[in-house]
């Protein structure tokens, strides 16, 4: 693989995106995206488990149901959700609108909305920024979209990654938005994964599912799963088709873009101070090393310790305890920093203000090591800061 650096959405070939202003934000920023793909596509989708769901959810299950689409239109300011008919409504006004204005069939649009939840979507003021947002469209416009789609974002998040096939180079491109309200199954998040790569629908799918369950489902800030949450991935086949062996390569890709954007996310949490990557290695399978790791990176005694740059190894092994994972205390191994912190069935010795000073980075690193299995999983997280209450408790006053 190549990483194509300021690449997005656009980096595959027959993409086209934009992001614009349109009032939905008050502070003025652009709230409205669009990504298109110049040919047909076939197109996959993975969604919030949350009982409670936005209206544009409802609308892409109908239009995803033949597995093509050729357009994902975006607001942000504002999420479509418990808004009754109405959000309906609305969501299929954008899909319709958007498609009339590309020449395309209502259901080959995709509709995404992110904000405050429970308030009308300002429709108006979408409908006449979605002509604009189409005459905008450009190969150059990944950066404006990856822009507009964010909310308590302090960057937007975007990459692109070139594959070599036996039939040729294929690029994956994606662009994401999340800072809050992230918990695995999924996260409060949006994000549009683009390839040229020609794939049918239904592996298409099994591709993006399985890339989820190792990157977007590894995530989490504060254990909050959203209703909007929505990862969409289209394939146009603008370029290599795949051949018998590629298909485990193309993979390789939309994993690597997926890990890239849910890292940012991570990374770019609100009120954050650092990026937590928790390592979960010898478990018996890949499901328990995911629940250890999931158990310690939602404790908040673990992320305040992170946050205070206190290795108070103690926590990290009563998440792990409580995670409902068989495994043996006596047996199990801890480091932080790269220090180890736990062994043989208690602490170990360590230097408290050499780890601590340690724990100071902008990235910091749990390794923990099961000992029952070969399996794995990686986990990230951020701490829990001052700056991250306030945000949330200021949210909508």
């Amino acid at each position: 693989m190549r990483i194509i650096e300021g690449g997005g959405v656009t980096a595959p070939s027959g993409y086209r995106a934009a992001g614009i202003q349109t009032g939905v934000k008050e502070s003025g920023a652009k709230d409205l995206a669009l990504v298109y793909s110049t040919r047909p596509a076939n197109a996959a989708a993975v969604y919030t488990t949350n009982k409670v769901q936005g209206a544009p959810i409802a609308i892409d299950r109908e239009h995803l149901a033949d597995g093509k689409a050729r357009a994902v239109i975006l607001n942000s300011g504002n999420a479509n959700v418990c808004n009754g008919d109405a959000g309906l409504d609305h969501a299929r006004r954008m899909c319709a609108l958007t498609a009339s204005e590309l020449g395309l069939q209502t259901e080959e649009v995709l509709v995404c909305s992110t904000g405050l939840i429970g308030v009308p979507l300002p429709i108006a003021k979408i409908e006449a920024g979605i002509p604009q947002i189409v005459a905008a469209l450009s190969e150059e416009g990944g950066a404006t979209a990856a822009e507009a789609i964010m909310t308590t974002d302090t960057v937007p998040k975007s990459c692109a990654v070139e594959i070599e096939l036996e039939a040729g180079r294929v690029v994956v491109g994606a662009m994401a938005k999340g800072a809050a309200m992230i918990a695995p199954n999924m996260a409060t998040m949006l994000a549009v994964v683009t390839t040229d790569a020609a794939v049918p629908s239904g592996p298409l799918q099994e591709l993006l599912s399985q890339a989820i369950q190792r990157t977007f489902n590894c995530i989490t800030v504060d254990g909050d799963m959203s209703t909007s949450d929505t990862v969409i991935l289209m394939a146009n086949g603008d370029g290599a088709e795949l051949g018998e062996r590629d298909c485990a390569r193309l993979y390789e890709g939309i994993e690597y873009a997926c890990r890239q954007m849910a890292q940012a996310i991570a990374r770019d949490a609100e009120g954050s101070s650092k990026l937590i990557t928790i390592a979960v290695r010898g478990a018996a399978t890949e499901v328990e090393a995911r629940q250890v790791g999931i158990a310690v990176a939602n404790s908040s005694l673990v992320k305040t310790a992170a946050f205070g740059n206190d290795p108070n190894w103690g926590r990290i092994l009563c998440a792990m305890g409580y995670a409902g994972v068989e495994f043996n205390p006596e047996t199990a191994r801890v480091s932080l920093c790269g220090t180890g912190i736990y062994g043989n069935g208690a602490g170990l010795d360590f230097d408290e203000n050499k780890l601590s000073a340690a724990m100071q980075a902008e990235e910091m690193a749990i390794d923990i090591d099961l000992a029952m299995g070969a399996a794995t999983a990686e986990i990230f997280t951020c701490d829990l800061t001052y700056e991250y209450v306030r945000l949330n408790a200021e949210y909508t006053t």
